[in-house]
């Protein structure tokens, strides 16, 4: 039967309402029987998604038919409709780009396996049950991808589990008096006769979180997709619940008012079509304008790329900074540019320091499926005259990204050591390297060349970071090579201009940010790198230029700690809690010095008055459980894990403690399940072999994975 109500009258009737929700159910039962009499159950008895996450309400499988259209929202959300079908949520499942990836996936392994990247892809494929063989469900829901009822018809979402963590209800678009769900179309008069009804069924408070956006933005690739273990996909969740965005984490370099993941993926904007959910003239954007510019390019959706490329080019994201001018022959360093005083000659060598801060963005540059997506440095010097000294990062002539770029992606691989092309996830089983820059941090980048005996004065020096989606040779690969050119948007870019001879200081760049802010961000860049000693001295100048600047001591102690000498981190964590009273992050890392030093108390008290200002901190939960073990206080202990697996379920310490308390307790099952946690997630110790297989393979790209390299000439 149709899953439609039709009334004549103004209002529903109750006895009608009683008796199409009878009949839906009676319906949905009878299709919940026929489906699972021939459903593909591989990887055990009802579990429907699996590889997937997703789950329904009943637990039974939701007639692609009771998903009402995105046309029939349309007709009281006309604004809603017209962005949404330019977004990737509407594209979610049809686009060339996703479609070759999950049907090799589908063709190798089995249409089953594609439940683990349809839950998030195609939801309504997943809880009809139409991927197994033989299906007989019609796909037609597939050119609509997430449509208004997928997301608006989720209930809760599993902590932070990802792969499509959602647990979905049969859509309704309206509550009854008592406010039980109506499944199936109704009038839009009686819509608006009872908006309030409306809003019941189609809103929940949580949609307005990052832990919504979670379902789908964080994933892992388990065990029963690739038949080696657990293996993390991309965390954008988790990197936004570690950046000062969340106001979770007090171990951020840098302080941000809170920001969920919709105020920059859903802002509001005034509407220009009819849109009965628009308050006070505004409308949160159903674009989810971010990064992906290949699908409104292939489509044609000229209002979306153009919304896109200007939310990328906004120059709001990233800090680009030509730091500092290294001398190799005499190790002299002259920063920060602009402030620094120095010589440069023609005939001479000269190393360029280069400060790419990953400034606003909550999450890193880049997200997700990082060997997919391309950004990367671009860095030219060119004298007066125009003549080209020195360019990294340029496209050649097939489009190809010049090797010696420095990007901000990453190279998965497979157990024969070749590069994971095609985004056959289910065959990674290590990443060679990953330069990604984690949100609010800084990447260091240095170009060393030499300046030509003929060169004209004055040189200008250009940094720029690019970015394309997709990636050049996977387009090639759904294409061919005669394909036009995908969009390249400029993220951030920076110029200056330097003399031959003799350059003062005080000529200052309005994108600058404080001297000591920038030798901050160098500073950062530098423990990123491994680089301590470096670190120290840098930090040192930024204490010297803000003696007043609490975060400043704290890195320097959170450098001797990296580099393990926790008896020098003191009295810089003493310093800045004596101009930073009950400070988090000093005492987070107080608390793993008087750990060293033996003094349990005094580390307990420590992660303790973290843990109240930052109840929802993964590290200091976890030190604070480790805290507890060590002292054998099990109880105190296995509530602070427990507290953990809340927010961060796939914590490996979290499941190793666990483990070892449950069975302390008795509690033999659960010790079980959690060790089995553990010894899944964990790093396989022989996957470093299968990235220097590759590495060895591709000399031309191998200095990426050295966590600090230069580029030469």
């Amino acid at each position: 039967m149709p899953f439609v109500i039709m009334t004549r009258s103004a209002t529903l009737a109750i006895g009608s309402i009683l008796f199409l929700m009878g009949a839906f159910v009676c319906a949905a039962q009878t299709y919940d029987d026929k489906i699972r009499e021939t459903y593909d159950f591989p990887f055990g008895p009802g579990k429907i998604s699996v590889p997937g996450n997703a789950a329904t309400e009943s637990n039974a499988f939701i007639p692609a038919k009771a998903f009402l259209s995105a046309d029939y929202c349309g007709r009281c959300h006309a604004e809603a409709y017209h962005q949404w079908r330019q977004s990737l949520h509407s594209n979610s499942f049809r686009t060339p780009f996703y479609r070759t990836s999950v049907n090799i996936l589908r063709d190798t392994k089995g249409i089953e396996f594609t439940r683990h990247c349809d839950s998030c892809h195609s939801p309504i494929a997943v809880v009809s049950g139409a991927l197994t063989k033989n299906s007989q469900v019609d796909r037609s829901f597939d050119r609509d991808g997430l449509t208004c009822t997928t997301c608006h018809s989720i209930q809760r979402v599993q902590p932070t589990l990802g792969n499509g963590s959602y647990v979905m209800a049969v859509p309704a678009v309206m509550v009854d008096e008592n406010g039980k769900r109506i499944p199936g179309e109704v009038p839009d008069s009686e819509i608006r006769a009872h908006p309030e009804r409306h809003s019941k069924a189609v809103m929940q408070d949580f949609y307005h979180t990052s832990e919504f956006c979670s379902a789908c933005h964080k994933a892992n690739l388990p065990n029963p997709l690739n038949g080696y273990k657990w293996i993390r996909a991309f965390t954008a969740y988790d990197e936004w619940q570690n950046s000062k965005f969340s106001k979770r984490n007090p171990l951020t370099f840098y302080s941000a008012d809170m920001q969920v993941c919709q105020n920059c993926h859903m802002r509001r904007v005034v509407p220009t079509l009819q849109e009965d959910g628009a308050k006070k003239g505004t409308f949160v954007s159903h674009r989810w304008l971010a990064g992906n510019t290949a699908v409104p390019f292939y489509y044609g959706f000229d209002e979306q790329l153009a919304k896109t490329e200007e939310f990328l080019k906004s120059g709001m994201y990233l800090n680009i900074d030509l730091f500092a001018i290294r001398k190799p022959q005499s190790d002299e360093v002259f920063a920060p540019l602009g402030s620094a005083a120095f010589e440069i000659s023609p005939n001479e060598t000269i190393e360029t320091m280069v400060v790419i801060q990953n400034k606003n963005i909550g999450h890193s540059l880049i997200p997700e499926v990082r060997d997919l997506y391309e950004a990367w440095l671009e860095f030219a010097v060119a004298d007066s005259s125009g003549k080209e000294i020195y360019h990294s990062g340029f496209l050649n002539p097939d489009g190809a990204i010049d090797e010696r770029a420095h990007s901000f992606t990453n190279r998965p691989v497979d157990a024969k050591g070749e590069f994971v092309d095609n985004h056959k996830v289910f065959t990674i089983h290590s990443v060679a390297y990953d330069n990604t820059i984690q949100s609010g941090r800084s990447a260091l980048v240095r170009y060393r060349f030499r300046i030509p005996a003929d060169a004209k004065g004055p040189l200008t020096f250009s940094a720029r970071v690019n970015y394309r989606h997709l990636r050049q040779s996977y387009l090639n690969n759904i294409f061919g090579p005669d394909h036009p050119a995908y969009p390249i948007v400029e993220l951030g870019t920076r110029t200056r201009k330097f003399n031959l001879g003799k350059n003062l200081p005080g000529v200052q760049d309005p994108q600058d940010n404080p001297d000591w802010m920038r030798w901050n961000n160098l500073g950062i860049a530098y423990m990123d790198q491994l680089q301590y000693s470096d670190s120290l001295a840098v930090f040192k100048q930024v204490v010297q230029l803000r003696p007043d600047y609490a975060d400043g001591y704290i890195n320097l102690a959170l450098t001797h700690i990296q580099w393990e000498k926790y008896a020098e981190a003191r009295p810089y964590l003493e310093k800045a809690l004596a101009l930073s009273a009950n400070n988090a992050r000093a005492l987070y890392y107080l608390g793993l010095v008087e750990r060293r030093a033996g003094n349990c108390d005094a580390e307990i008290a420590d992660f303790k008055k973290v843990v109240e200002q930052y109840p929802k901190s993964i590290d200091a939960r976890r030190e604070l459980g480790i805290s507890y073990y060590q002292n054998h206080r099990y109880d105190e202990a296995r509530a602070q894990f427990e507290a953990l697996q809340a927010i961060e379920p796939d914590d490996l310490a979290a499941h190793y403690n666990l483990a070892v308390i449950y069975r302390r307790m008795g509690m033999k099952e659960r010790s079980a399940q959690e060790a089995a946690m553990f010894a899944t997630k964990q790093v396989d110790p022989g996957a470093p072999t299968y990235s220097l297989d590759f590495l060895r393979k591709h000399p031309e790209i191998s200095i990426e994975s050295s966590p600090w390299h230069v580029h030469e000439q």
